[in-house]
């Protein structure tokens, strides 16, 4: 008695297709938890923050692109393409800005004059300065680093910018929940920021 041809079992896709930045599986997962790390071990300088968050977009770029899984080889490479003086430069700013929101609080909570109002000025402009650079970040993979072009494309893209907002106020309190989590978060702010960006550059479906 002849047996029934046995239907062949499904091939696992261990590639992603072209332009798919969420891949199968605990790939998403795997690949920000490395991006993750290795941002927050190339931010320990400091000054060379934009650096890695421009390396981290760049990469995720690249594995999209290509349909891959992310690999520390290419974060090193990008992060290595993405040090000049005018990044390192430019990682000065988080930690003036950081001296500037510290004296501020200080002044705030010595009860001066306008406290009431300068507290959510202060909280709104460290909010907007943390969507702006991610915006500059992700937009640094493929052009220069670039502020206005990062305030150009956050006021063209409203719906983006707010997503963006929405990642940055979630990673703030998962950071105030769980402080061991915090080496983690640049992963899914660069993912964020990334993925925000290719939104912004995919064609609109034809009608």
């Amino acid at each position: 008695m002849a047996h029934a041809p046995v239907a062949p079992r499904r091939e696992r896709r261990e590639r992603r297709e072209p332009g798919e930045l969420f891949g199968a599986g605990f790939s998403l997962f795997a690949d920000m938890l490395l991006v993750g790390l290795l941002t927050s071990l190339a931010c320990l300088p400091v000054v060379t923050a934009p650096a890695a968050f421009a390396a981290a977009s760049a990469a995720l770029r690249r594995t999209a692109a290509h349909g891959v899984q992310l690999r520390a080889g290419t974060y090193l490479t990008e992060l290595r393409a993405h040090l000049s003086v005018r990044s390192l430069a430019l990682g000065l700013l988080p930690p003036v800005l950081a001296l500037i929101v510290l004296v501020d609080a200080a002044l705030v909570r010595a009860a001066l004059p306008g406290a009431a109002v300068m507290a959510p000025a202060l909280a709104l402009l460290v909010l907007g300065a943390a969507v702006l650079a991610l915006r500059a970040s992700a937009l640094c993979a493929p052009h220069r680093l670039s502020a206005r072009e990062a305030l150009l494309r956050a006021a063209a893209d409203p719906r983006g910018t707010l997503l963006l907002t929405g990642a940055v106020l979630l990673s703030v309190v998962l950071a105030w929940a769980i402080p061991l989590l915090l080496p983690l978060l640049p992963g899914p702010l660069a993912f964020a920021a990334t993925a925000v960006d290719l939104r912004a550059q995919a064609p609109a479906p034809e009608s």
